[in-house]
């Protein structure tokens, strides 16, 4: 029996057995689960599974495994369980919304504030969309660096790589309006319908109130909202339908209703509140400078830890579909950064085998960008290079916020990123990135690990 199938095992029996899974998902490193009933869950015997990096105990409960592995070991509980991997994917939406009802009461429990619910929608809608957007976002970028250095822009290939790297962002919006439709418990297709209404060439025909109508106003926060209330009419209008022609006229009246509200109403209204979020974080970048870098990157990791950084995937892309390129994610990619030297310094100075291990398995894919096995397995448990690897982002953030770099595309932080930076600032990213190392291993090494901080890891 292969490493990934003994982990898949012993994660299914802690789990309560394969009974107790209702559907299995994965994102980058975290296998994602909802449980039947969560107290069959031996919590203590899932944190010791051997290459298990950390539980964070939500309404989905997310097992750490760190990247690639995290693939092969879904699949492995896949085979073994019977359930396909997306499983939420492919239930009834009346199920869908029968399950947000059971996972109610848990939620409430944790004392979850309205706002981390909203960030937790906003990242089940993104989650699944980070292998393209990094694949994409990385091609993008490439394409970018070479016609700085004079490729040319005629050329087939070029245009080939351009195609390829750029292709996922000119249809973004259909993905997320079929991912928030399945979210709010709607038909998937009728989502997408939904996104394409604010990306059809067809807008700038149109005038409303004497004006032509906008293409790609609103940005996904106007998909969203499309898609959500599209959701929200289906299940609304099925009620009253017949099911014996429910297949025509439920559909039919939900995008028809959807259509004309999301041109008279949702498009403005999703413009408004993208020029809202969008000029008040260049706002805060601009007047708060140093300040502001140093706060964003300092406070980031905490979101990380939760799951709920990928909420921030569409404030991105409204920076980038607004300005051009985005002042933010080179600022909050300095919170892997710092990781990244604080776990660095505690390699160095300690004695402790086991960690040096988990930490030398850790490093190589932290400076690609994937801080979790980082978080997860040494400076989280450890508790205060946690606060230090911060502090260092907080050094490296201020850096980035200074000289205002940007990137053109959203992916993974850490040195691939520097591929996204506008390419006059690529020099300019590289040492921020190396400021921020550099403070996390200053400050983890001087005040933030000692060595008997290491005996229970």
């Amino acid at each position: 029996m292969g490493k990934e199938q003994q982990m898949a095992t012993s994660i299914i029996e802690n789990l309560g057995g394969a009974s107790n899974i209702k559907t299995l998902m994965h994102c980058m490193t975290r296998i994602r689960v909802n449980l039947h009933d969560s107290s069959k869950v031996n919590m203590a015997g899932l944190k010791d599974v051997d290459g298990v990096l950390g539980v964070v105990e939500d309404d989905t409960l997310q097992i750490i495994v760190g990247p690639g592995i995290v693939n092969r070991v879904t699949l492995a509980m896949s085979e073994e369980t019977g359930m396909n991997i997306h499983a939420v994917d492919e239930t009834d939406p009346m199920d869908l919304e029968q399950m947000a009802r059971m996972n109610k009461d848990a939620i409430n429990k944790k004392n979850a504030t309205p706002f981390k619910q909203f960030l937790r929608k906003i990242a089940s809608i993104f989650i699944p969309l980070i292998p393209a957007i990094v694949a994409s976002g990385l091609i993008a970028g490439i394409t970018n660096v070479a016609l700085r250095l004079d490729a040319n822009p005629d050329s087939s290939f070029i245009q080939m790589l351009g195609l390829i790297g750029w292709g996922v962002f000119g249809y973004l919006a259909v993905f997320v309006g079929i991912n928030t439709a399945k979210e709010f418990g709607g038909t998937p297709a009728l989502g997408g319908a939904a996104g394409i209404l604010l990306i059809n060439p067809g807008l700038a025909n149109i005038k409303l109130f004497g004006e032509a109508l906008v293409v790609g106003r609103g940005g996904l926060i106007g998909v969203m909202l499309a898609a959500i209330l599209i959701a929200f009419l289906e299940k609304r209008i099925r009620k009253v339908v017949p099911a014996a022609i429910d297949i025509i006229v439920t559909p039919t009246l939900a995008l028809l209703i959807t259509g004309f509200a999301t041109l008279y109403i949702l498009q403005p209204v999703g413009g408004f509140l993208s020029d809202l979020i969008t000029k008040g974080l260049l706002n805060l970048i601009d007047i708060g400078g140093v300040f502001s870098g140093l706060i964003l990157a300092g406070t980031f990791l905490p979101l990380v830890v939760t799951g709920l950084h990928q909420g921030l995937t569409p404030v991105h892309m409204e920076l980038i579909n607004t300005i051009g390129d985005d002042p933010l994610l080179p600022i909050l990619a300095m919170g892997g950064a710092g990781q990244v030297g604080a776990a660095f310094a505690i390699y160095f100075k300690t004695k402790n085998q086991r960690l040096r291990k988990v930490i030398k398995g850790g490093l190589p894919v932290g400076m690609l960008g994937i801080g979790e096995p980082l978080i997860f397995g040494v400076t989280l448990p450890l508790g205060r290079p946690f606060l230090t690897a911060c502090l260092g982002a907080a050094v490296g953030g201020a850096f980035q916020a200074l000289f205002k770099v940007a990137t053109i595309a959203i992916g993974v932080s850490g040195i691939p990123l520097v591929f996204l930076v506008n390419t006059n600032q690529m020099l300019l990213y590289i040492i921020g990135l190396a400021i921020a190392y550099i403070f996390g291993f200053i400050f983890t090494w001087t005040f933030g690990f000692k060595e008997s901080m290491a005996k229970d890891i």
